[in-house]
Parts: C-alpha cells; structure tokens; sequence
C-alpha cells in the first residue's frame, strides 16, 4: 500500500502539468479509506487530504494511483481492468487521463 503522504507529493510534482486540468477530481483510496482532493481551478493547483465534492470521482487503491502517476499504467488500462471505477465527469476524467499519459 502507498504513503497517501507520498501520493500528494507524487501529484504536487506534476501540478504543473495537471494545471491544465481546470477542474476538481477526488482519488478515494479503497485500500485505506481515505481522499485525495486535486483542485486545479485556480492559479495554482492544489493536492491535499480531503473528501470535498470534486467534478469526478475516482475510486482504486494507493498502488494503482502510485502506478498511473509514475506512468507503470495507463489510465485506460486501469479502468478496463477493473481498478479503476469513475463516478462523476467522464470529460473531466478523460482530460486527466491524458495529462497523466504525458
């Protein structure tokens, strides 16, 4: 199981990239109970525990989002498989898909 620690570090890394999101997504964490909020709707994109409403929600554990950061696996693959499950946004989730990819 990843750190959540090290998973908002992992995305503050790439908030550069992902400030091209312009949109909310929350990554609750099925292994260990716990959110991750990514806000990029402002200046400057931020990542931090919480549960707030997002625009799209994705569901899968701490190794398959520490995998899809590090580029170990691709977004689709992951939902295909069956790791990860999206409720809200499906545009939204697309448009993070490809900023991971990058």
């Amino acid at each position: 199981m990843a750190d959540i620690a090290a998973l908002i570090d992992s995305l503050t890394d790439r908030a550069g990239a992902l400030a091209a999101l312009g949109h909310t997504v929350r990554f609750d964490l099925t292994d260990s109970g716990q959110s991750i909020h990514l806000d990029a709707t402002g200046p400057a994109v931020t990542v931090a525990e919480s549960d707030a409403e997002a625009d799209a929600v994705l569901k899968l554990s701490s190794d398959t989002l520490d995998k899809l950061i590090t580029g170990r696996i691709g977004p689709m693959m992951a939902f295909s498989t069956g790791r990860l499950r999206l409720e809200g946004s499906q545009g939204v989730a697309l448009k993070l898909a490809g900023l991971l990819d990058s």
